[in-house]
């Protein structure tokens, strides 16, 4: 952690952003939320977000993978939490394991 209150360095929605072949502006593009490029930026490099943007960041990346995932595939999603996409958050589990791996596109 940079500065002990609102930099907590990169986060494992950048992570999964970049193993999903996501960019900040195809997230911007999926949202029905007015999401912005900034928040988004933000949201990636660490900086500490309130609860509801958290949760805005979790819809529309869950709704962004889905749209990129075949029709056969998106039964077998399993929605990210707020808990998994931010270190910082409440009850967040830094051994968790994503059962999502299989459905990933091969780096």
């Amino acid at each position: 952690m940079h500065d002990a209150t609102r930099d907590h360095g990169p986060q494992p929605l950048d992570a999964l952003m970049t193993r999903w072949g996501l960019t900040n502006h195809q997230l911007v593009d999926a949202s029905d939320e007015q999401l912005n490029h900034k928040q988004v930026q933000r949201a990636r490099k660490g900086r500490q977000l309130t609860l509801h943007l958290m949760q805005k960041l979790m819809r529309t990346l869950n709704a962004a993978i889905l749209a990129s995932l075949p029709k056969e595939q998106r039964e077998t999603f399993v929605p990210y939490s707020h808990k998994q996409l931010f270190t910082y958050a409440k009850d967040h589990n830094a051994a968790w394991t994503d059962p999502n791996a299989p459905l990933m596109p091969p780096n």
